[in-house]
């Protein structure tokens, strides 16, 4: 497809989400590698204009660079259904679940795929009790929120009651997960369910083991590192688990699985999926795509020419139909 095919394309960036900042970070860079690469592109922030002035002023496509509710959650991809236009990522019922640790525990936990064990937690008390089914320490985290957003790593019961008010100040809906020592990965996914390509894997090595939004977005001390260096086979057994990740939630365009290894185990379990991963100066998909030999440029153009519709084989029945 050229470039003048994709016709006038936005770059939905910002948003109102606890992430908005790291939006505009992702959605500029989209928006600059788009341009360069010759694409009518634009930014779109819904946190300043109406959603249905997309269709008004005649959008062909979007990019999805929004993070977090409101944009990653399956709401601005059913808005951009009932309008028409093909949009990057993962439809809305994929969205949605994905969005939602909890569920997508449910669902993995269902299809016989690894994640650490696990209670959802509506106060305090039941935060303690967690505590002691789950064992020190645990992680305590908003079940609808990413970039490590209002997470604490408890290890003595006195914590958690901060823990979940913290956690309880973003999402109503709290999440106790067991902590897994060892070495912490990530592996991106392309494609669509049927036929999922694994980009490789990156080993995440942060200063004292903290991977938080700090260290994710504003720090140059993190390590990643590709070629990840795991034991033999390890690497392929991670892609092949992240790929059944995908597949079992439904997920299409791109994503990107987070893991932690057991250090003593060496077996791998499933943290969570993200549908619209971060496009930041220090984001993992872009970083994975390049050792592929894949630059940002296109990758963006990429995820664009595979933007789509869930509804598009519903559309073209309904035509054949008339």
């Amino acid at each position: 497809m050229s470039q003048a095919n994709y016709g006038k394309v936005a770059v939905l960036m910002g948003g109102v989400s606890a992430e908005r900042d790291v939006s505009l970070m992702s959605g500029e860079g989209v928006l600059q590698a788009l341009l360069s690469k010759g694409i009518d592109a634009h930014a779109f922030d819904p946190a300043h204009r109406d959603m249905s002035e997309l269709k008004r002023d005649g959008f062909a496509r979007c990019f999805i660079a929004l993070h977090g509710r409101f944009g990653e959650d399956g709401t601005v991809q059913g808005a951009l259904e009932l309008m028409g236009i093909p949009y990057t990522g993962s439809g809305v019922m994929a969205s949605s679940i994905s969005m939602d640790k909890v569920m997508t525990k449910r669902i993995w936990r269902f299809e016989g795929l690894p994640t650490p064990a696990w209670s959802q937690v509506s106060n305090a008390a039941q935060t303690r009790a967690a505590f002691a089914q789950l064992g020190s320490p645990m992680i305590v985290k908003p079940a609808r929120e990413g970039s490590t957003i209002g997470l604490t790593k408890v290890t003595t019961l006195e914590q958690c009651d901060a823990a979940y008010a913290l956690a309880s100040q973003h999402d109503p809906m709290v999440l106790c997960e067991q902590f897994i020592a060892g070495d912490e990965v990530t592996c991106p996914v392309l494609g669509e369910p049927h036929a999922p390509l694994a980009l490789p894997l990156i080993r995440i090595v942060a200063p004292d083991g903290n991977y938080d939004y700090q260290n994710k977005y504003f720090t140059n001390t993190t390590q990643y590192l590709v070629p990840a260096g795991l034991p033999a086979g390890e690497e392929e057994a991670i892609a092949e688990l992240a790929k059944q990740a995908y597949q079992v939630l439904g997920c299409r365009g791109w994503a990107r699985a987070d893991v932690m290894i057991d250090a003593v185990t060496r077996k791998p379990y499933l943290l969570e999926i993200n549908t619209s991963p971060g496009m930041t100066g220090h984001s993992l998909v872009p970083m994975s795509a390049r050792a592929q030999g894949m630059s940002y440029e296109d990758l963006c153009v990429h995820l664009l020419a595979h933007a789509a519709l869930d509804s598009t084989s519903m559309t073209d029945n309904a035509r054949t139909i008339a």
